[in-house]
């Protein structure tokens, strides 16, 4: 008997089993969340490729009226998303303001986009801008992620502007 428990005692078959049974929720955890912070930031460069894209389709369009720039913003932002392949789960925050500045140096933001500086001899700069956001699910909802809802899901969002005039 103490013969058979010797050789038991030094035998090292099933180590390896034993080993990867140890590793393997450990490398397995770690491979989910490379692969969930993979597919998070290929979405937010996904909206942010849509919101430059929208603020570029805009600056082409030299007939747009400005009194529509923020319906023509928020159409663009949904065509570039469904071009993106996310038709729907999109917000979209549109913006277009003017600014005016008497020395260049000091601007002051006017709610009126398509009105015109208080002063005449001010100098005027009209900017348009886009927000596009989404909710990003991890294969593994987690509330410990970085900027998790309570549902586990993940806001991502990208925001384009530019001065059109």
């Amino acid at each position: 008997m103490m013969r058979s428990l010797a050789t038991l005692q030094r035998d090292q078959r099933g180590a390896a089993i034993i080993e990867l049974a140890l590793a393997a929720p450990f490398m397995a955890a770690l491979l989910i969340g490379m692969s969930d912070l993979a597919r998070g930031y290929s979405t937010k460069l996904l909206v942010e490729q849509a919101a430059q894209r929208t603020v570029e389709k805009i600056e082409q369009q030299k007939s747009v009226s400005t009194a529509s720039y923020n319906t023509t913003l928020s159409t663009e932002a949904a065509n570039a998303m469904t071009d993106a392949g996310y038709s729907t789960g999109n917000t979209v925050t549109p913006d277009s303001w003017l600014e005016c500045s008497s020395d260049g140096t000091t601007w002051s933001r006017q709610t009126d986009f398509t009105g015109s500086c208080p002063n005449a001899t001010d100098i005027s700069a009209r900017y348009v801008s886009v927000l596009i956001s989404r909710n990003f699910t991890p294969m593994f909802t987690s509330r410990a992620w970085p900027g998790a809802k309570t549902d586990g899901t993940i806001t991502v969002s990208g925001f384009a502007e530019v001065r059109i005039q």
